[in-house]
């Protein structure tokens, strides 16, 4: 019986762990985010792994990149510019960013 709890347990653990990854992941769907990037290799835009080696050592990473989310950016990953998505707000772009600052 105790097995059976413990392994039950472990699995919850192991799915709570993951929700967040998943429901940001949904979130960057939604907001189109996706239809440029991918988390581990580059489309018209750089992996989100990449993204995250570049700026793993920068404290204001999450700010700057949420405005860049919002209003576009270009020059830093080549000569396509990121369109602004307007359909972002401060909170959403944030969770997102934050959310890519963790891929692998």
């Amino acid at each position: 019986m105790k097995h059976i709890l413990f392994s039950a347990l472990l699995s919850a653990t192991a799915l709570l762990a993951n929700a967040p990854a998943f429901a940001d992941q949904a979130l960057a769907t939604s907001k189109n985010c996706m239809a440029c990037h991918a988390v581990d290799k580059k489309l018209v835009g750089p992996a989100f792994k990449d993204v995250a080696a570049k700026y793993k050592n920068d404290k204001a990473a999450v700010d700057r990149l949420a405005a860049k989310v919002i209003a576009g950016g270009g020059g830093v990953w080549g000569a396509v510019p990121m369109p602004a998505n307007p359909q972002v707000n401060e909170a959403e772009a944030k969770k997102l960013v934050s959310w890519v600052l963790t891929a692998k």
